[in-house]
C-alpha cells in the first residue's frame, strides 16, 4: 500500500511539516515523486518511520537517530528489541509513579498511613522519568545501561534530607553559574566554587565519581542543544562556561 504525504501524517499523527523535514535531512526519503510532484510513501516507508518514531518516544535525538538509522550496520530487528527493553523499564517507572500516587490519596483519605520516605516516591519517579526521556538515549550511550541504572537507583533510595539538599544545590548551582559567568573567568574563586558545587550535586545520585566522567559530563551539555539550552537561561555562553570552570577546576585539583 501506498501513501500520499499527508496520509501517511494522518496515519502516523505526525505534521507533513515533520515529513519534510525528515525528507529534507535524509532521515526518511520517499519511495518515489509522483509525475504530480507529489511525495509517494510505501511500506519500507512506513515501517521506517515507526522506527524513528519509536527512537523519539525514547527520547532520542534527531541527530542521533539521523547516525544510527543510516548506518549501513542497523538491524531493525535489535533496533526494535531494544525499544521494547526501554519502554518496558519506562512501563516500570509509570506503574510505581502511579503506585505512588494512589497510596497518598489513600493517605490524604486516612485510609493507610504514608511515611515521609514514600511521600518522596513519586516526586523521584517523576524526575527520573523526565530526565529519561529528555536526556536518556545520550546518556546511556555514552556512560551504558549498568551506570544509568545504577545511578537511578541511588535516586531512588535518597533520603528525605538529601533529597531535598539535592535540589536545593541545584538551584545553587544554577544561581552561582549566573554569577561566575558575569566575571568572565573559569579560574575565579566563584568559578571553582561553582565546579566544586557540581561535583558535590553529582555524588549525590553517581554510584561511584571519577575526574574523566565529570568532564565528559560537561564536554557534553555543550555538545547536545538541549543541555546547552537548559544552562544557557543564565545567558548565552553559560554552558560552555560551566565546562571551562569544570575543566579548570579538575586540572587544579
Amino acid at each position: 500500500m501506498e501513501y500520499t504525504i499527508s496520509q501517511l501524517a494522518k496515519l502516523a499523527g505526525i505534521s507533513t511539516r515533520t515529513l519534510r523535514y525528515y525528507d529534507e535531512i535524509n532521515l526518511l526519503k520517499p519511495k518515489r515523486i509522483n509525475s504530480s510532484g507529489y511525495r509517494i510513501y510505501g511500506q519500507e516507508e512506513v515501517d521506517r518511520l515507526q522506527q524513528i518514531l519509536f527512537f523519539r518516544e525514547l527520547g532520542v535525538s534527531i541527530e542521533t537517530i539521523l547516525s544510527i538509522m543510516n548506518d549501513p550496520n542497523f538491524d531493525s530487528i535489535k533496533a526494535l528489541e531494544s525499544h521494547l527493553a526501554q519502554l518496558l523499564k519506562k512501563r516500570f517507572r509509570l506503574d510505581k509513579l502511579i503506585d505512588s500516587v494512589k497510596k497518598t490519596i489513600a493517605h490524604e483519605k486516612g485510609e493507610m498511613t504514608m511515611n515521609n520516605e514514600e511521600k518522596f516516591e513519586a516526586f523521584k519517579e517523576r524526575l527520573i522519568e523526565e530526565n529519561e526521556q529528555k536526556y536518556g538515549g545520550e546518556i546511556r550511550q555514552k556512560y551504558g545501561d549498568d551506570a544509568v541504572n545504577g545511578s537511578n537507583n541511588k535516586f531512588r533510595n535518597m533520603s528525605k534530607e538529601d533529597f531535598e539538599a539535592f535540589k536545593q544545590l541545584a538551584e545553587e548551582i544554577l544561581n552561582l553559574l549566573d554569577k561566575a559567568k558575569r566575571t568572565g573567568d573559569p579560574a575565579s574563586p566563584l568559578a571553582r566554587e561553582l565546579a566544586a558545587k557540581h561535583k558535590q550535586w553529582l555524588t549525590y545520585t553517581w554510584s561511584s565519581y571519577s575526574k574523566e566522567a565529570h568532564q565528559g559530563l560537561v564536554e557534553m551539555y555543550v555538545a547536545d542543544e538541549r543541555f546547552r539550552a537548559y544552562y544557557d537561561k543564565k545567558g548565552e555562553g553559560a554552558a560552555e562556561f560551566l565546562r571551562d570552570a569544570v575543566v579548570h577546576y579538575l586540572n587544579n585539583n
